[in-house]
Order: C-alpha cells, then sequence, then structure tokens
C-alpha cells in the first residue's frame, strides 16, 4: 500500500504539497523563488551601500539548487540580502538557511522595485525576464509593508546578521497536516501516519530553530498559532527570540507622494525593561521660508511626568529644535518648524541627536539619548522640494503612520 503524506503550511510546505490555494496568488508573489543582483542610488541600503541581492517570491521545492549556484558566483559576502516572500517550501528554505549560515549573510526584510518594471507588474512574465537576466538590474528599495511570512522566516534565520525595519514584517504560524492515499487505507493507518509525520516534522523544526541559535520560545509560539491565522511577530519578540537584537531599528528616509508630500522616517528603541517604543519624524514643505519637522513618540506609561525633546545635527551643535510634545490618544507629538540653516546643518550631518527629559513625580528628572541615522535624507528631501511644487492644498495624511502590531494578519496589511 503506497502512502503519500503531504504536509500544507499556507505557504509553508514540504516538498510535494499541495500548491492550490497559496498565499502567493493572492498577494501576486512570483511562483518560483527569484534571485537576482540589484544596484540603487549611493546609500540605497545603507551608508555606503548601493549594491544589494534580492530574494523574492514563493520557495518553490527546487529553490536551494539554484541559490546556491547564484551565490557561489557572488563572491561578496558582505552583499547584503533583501528578503520578500509569503514562505513556500518548508525543507527548502531550511537548506538556503543553512547555506547563507555558510556565507556568514547579512539578511534583511524588504521589497526590490526594479525601474525598468512598473510598481505593478513586478512579478509579471517581462519584469521577471528583466530580473532573471544576468548582470545587475536598476533598482530601489522599500521596508514599507515588506513581509518574510511563514517559511521564508525559517530561511532569513541562516543569516548572522538580520534586520528587520520597523514598518517590515515577519509572520509565523502553524502547519496543517493533509493526507492524500492511494486505495482506501483502514483509519488506523491514517491516524498512524499523520501522528508519525507530525511527530517528525515538529522534531524538524525544533532542531533546526535551535541550529540557529533562536530561543526555543519561538518554536512555542508557533504551535499557539493557527493554521489560518499569521502572528506578526512584534518588535519586542524579535528582539527576545534573538531574530534582530538592535537596540535600536529604523527605516530609511522616504518620500511619501501625498497631495501634501512630505519625508518621514520610523525608528523603535528599545526601554530598559526590553520592551520598545515606536517614534517618527516628518520634514513637509517649506513654509514661508520655514520648513515644518514633526515629532511623534508613543506614550511611555511608566512615566507620569512632563517630557521635552530637543534635537540637533552634527555640524551645528548650537542649533536646536523641539519642546514640550502635546498628547494625543498614545501618542506624544510635538510639531515646529525650523529655518533654512539648520536644515542646511541636517542635511549635511550623519546624525540627528536626540534627547528626551522627563520630569518624574517624585521632581527628578530622566534623561533619554539616541542619534537617528541621516543617511538617504539628503535626496529625499531634493525629491521633496519638487513633489511641493506640484502638491495641492489638501489634508495632510493621518499622523502618526500606523505601522504593524503584534497579532494583526498581515495579507490584508501588507499586500504590495
Amino acid at each position: 500500500m503506497l502512502v503519500r503524506i503531504l504536509l500544507v503550511v499556507a505557504a509553508l510546505s514540504l516538498p510535494g504539497a499541495l500548491r492550490a490555494e497559496t498565499a502567493s496568488e493572492k498577494a501576486g508573489f512570483a511562483s518560483k523563488l527569484t534571485i537576482y543582483l540589484a544596484k540603487g542610488t549611493a546609500d540605497a541600503c545603507g551608508p555606503g551601500c548601493d549594491r544589494w541581492i534580492a530574494i523574492e517570491g514563493e520557495i518553490d521545492a527546487d529553490a536551494a539548487p539554484r541559490i546556491r549556484r547564484f551565490l557561489a558566483a557572488v563572491k561578496d559576502t558582505q552583499r547584503p540580502i533583501y528578503l520578500y516572500s509569503p514562505g513556500g517550501n518548508v525543507e527548502q528554505s531550511y537548506a538556503i538557511a543553512r547555506l547563507l549560515r555558510s556565507r556568514k549573510a547579512i539578511a534583511r526584510v524588504g521589497r526590490t522595485l526594479v525601474t525598468a518594471c512598473a510598481a505593478d507588474t513586478q512579478v509579471d512574465a517581462a519584469c521577471l525576464k528583466v530580473k532573471n537576466a544576468s548582470g545587475e538590474v536598476e533598482a530601489e528599495l522599500t521596508t514599507r509593508k515588506a513581509m518574510c511570512n511563514s517559511a521564508c522566516g525559517y530561511l532569513f534565520l541562516g543569516a548572522t546578521s538580520r534586520e528587520v525595519a520597523p514598518d517590515a514584517v515577519v509572520a509565523v504560524h502553524n502547519s496543517r497536516l493533509v493526507l492524500r492515499f492511494r486505495g482506501n487505507p483502514p483509519p488506523q493507518i491514517v491516524a498512524e501516519a499523520r501522528q508519525r509525520r507530525i511527530a517528525s516534522a515538529e522534531r524538524d523544526r525544533i532542531a533546526f530553530i535551535a541550529s540557529m541559535g533562536i530561543s526555543r520560545e519561538l518554536d512555542a509560539l508557533i504551535q499557539t498559532v493557527k493554521f489560518e491565522n499569521l502572528h506578526v511577530l512584534t518588535r519586542a519578540e524579535l528582539y527576545r527570540f534573538g531574530i534582530d537584537t538592535r537596540p535600536l531599528a529604523e527605516t530609511m528616509w522616504k518620500l511619501e507622494k501625498d497631495a501634501r508630500p512630505f519625508v518621514r522616517k520610523i525608528a523603535v528603541l528599545k526601554k530598559n525593561d526590553s520592551s520598545f517604543r515606536t517614534m517618527e519624524w516628518r520634514l513637509s514643505c517649506e513654509s514661508r521660508a520655514r520648513v515644518p519637522l514633526w515629532f511623534a513618540a508613543e506614550i511611555d506609561e511608566a512615566s507620569s511626568g512632563k517630557s521635552t525633546i530637543l534635537m540637533t545635527a552634527d555640524a551645528a551643535a548650537d542649533k536646536e529644535a523641539g519642546g514640550p510634545p502635546l498628547r494625543s490618544g498614545k501618542y506624544e507629538v510635538w510639531r515646529g518648524s525650523i529655518d533654512a540653516d539648520m536644515v542646511k546643518a541636517i542635511l549635511a550631518s550623519r546624525s540627528l541627536h536626540v534627547r528626551e527629559t522627563t520630569t518624574m513625580p517624585d521632581d527628578k528628572t530622566d534623561m533619554t539619548k539616541f542619534d537617528i541615522d541621516l543617511t538617504g535624507l539628503a535626496p529625499a528631501w531634493t525629491q521633496l522640494k519638487s513633489s511641493c511644487a506640484l502638491s495641492a492644498l489638501s489634508p495632510i495624511s493621518p499622523w502618526p503612520a500606523t505601522v504593524p502590531n503584534a497579532g494583526t494578519t498581515p495579507p490584508a496589511a501588507v499586500a504590495p
């Protein structure tokens, strides 16, 4: 009697798994994992980085050998790898993860947009032909609503350096076993086959996560998430599990092309108790020779005193912007403006120095200091000035921006 066992985990699957209704078909991903070299503008992928490797699409049954052959020809092991995938074949994701570990790879969650393809044609036949051709392709990067879900999360664990931007997501869920038989085996055989396959898959997952140096808490969490759902890992979970252990994670400065355009950066900062606080900065179109600068942050519930936010740039330490923020819902928001000289100083700097002072109920003062990277602001500012000239006066977009939260289901929130 021949028994064929198929394990389907939405976008997570073992070889031979059913693929009739994969997440990729719903979200517009290519049905095969695609890998290619991309080149952007100066600092497109970080300070001094303008070249990267893009890996995107569904992890198919032949993905690992294809990725291995491609990476063997790329001698620069420090070129970052950007992942954008709904998941796919589990065993292939394990194999690719081990390959990335052997390269000591740098991996980030981000979407590569090839310049030769329109935003809504990134997975059509013509664009895939461009991506699969030899050589580098001109492209830009975005982390906004980028995803690495299901089996992609296992692949991501293989890198020795892992970064998830505040506006990108890594999501996990449990597996579902689907058995397909030839013939009509007795229920006992079916039940025994099911139990063996489930136990084997769980042992493999536990061993893999441990081999990647990740906390077993991740496996425990995966087991609690139903197959029909997806759990977006919170920043605290990414940190606690050992996936992204940066105390400060930031997005790049990006132009938002609304009717009233603005340049935005989002950051999450670790607090003393290992929880994280989300913050956002915005620069808007000039008004009467001054530039609106806004700052918003989640209110620190552990602090009941009033706070003051002050910001200075490398190139002009004597110039400050900021003041007491106003509370709005769960956020505190400061809105002000800066003159042309401070704009020039900020554009000429590498870091924005942020100092937040809070007066506590016992009259003691609590001070938090950190630096925000200004890489990429100068080109975004140039784009903003061009967009401002064409903008119409209309309501400004919601403030602050919505970022992924724990427990949300990502397909609707992060669909491309």
